[in-house]
């Protein structure tokens, strides 16, 4: 039976557009902020954190949780993970283009990320890797 991980995903918006990324390796594909619930950790919470960490950005807030759901990551890992997304804005300036990174909890290299603003709707955020884009359907035409 695979280990089930508790997870979060989430959507930070502004001006409609949504915050995603790329890695340097292009096989990691189009990403939104995401990552590990740490133990006792409120998902709301450690949405928040996720987001903040990897994308480098203060000011954020979160406007609503989007929902629940389960995906299975086979065959990257014998995991199944269980997804809470939450709708994040941002306050404050922000550049149209900007470096964020995974440190990893500091137990291997960060891994940097190239993030930048997709407007909602746009055909690119059906390239959205691991099942990222489930709910996305749900932020509407919401403006950050």
């Amino acid at each position: 039976m695979k280990k089930v991980v508790q997870k979060v995903i989430a959507f930070i918006i502004r001006d409609g557009a949504l915050a995603v990324f790329r890695q340097d390796d292009p096989g990691a594909g189009l990403q939104v902020p995401a990552g590990t619930l740490r133990a006792g950790e409120d998902p709301e919470a450690g949405a928040l954190r996720e987001a903040e960490e990897e994308s480098g950005l203060s000011g954020l807030r979160v406007v609503r949780f989007l929902g629940r759901y389960q995906w299975d990551i086979s065959p990257i890992r014998e995991e199944i993970q269980d997804r809470h997304v939450y709708l994040l804005a941002v306050d404050g300036p922000v550049s149209e283009r900007w470096e964020g990174c995974e440190n990893h909890d500091g137990e291997r290299d960060p891994t940097p990320f190239h993030f930048y603003w997709l407007p909602l709707g746009s055909s690119e955020l059906d390239e959205l890797a691991i099942g990222q884009g489930t709910f996305l359907d749900l932020v509407g035409d919401f403006s950050g």
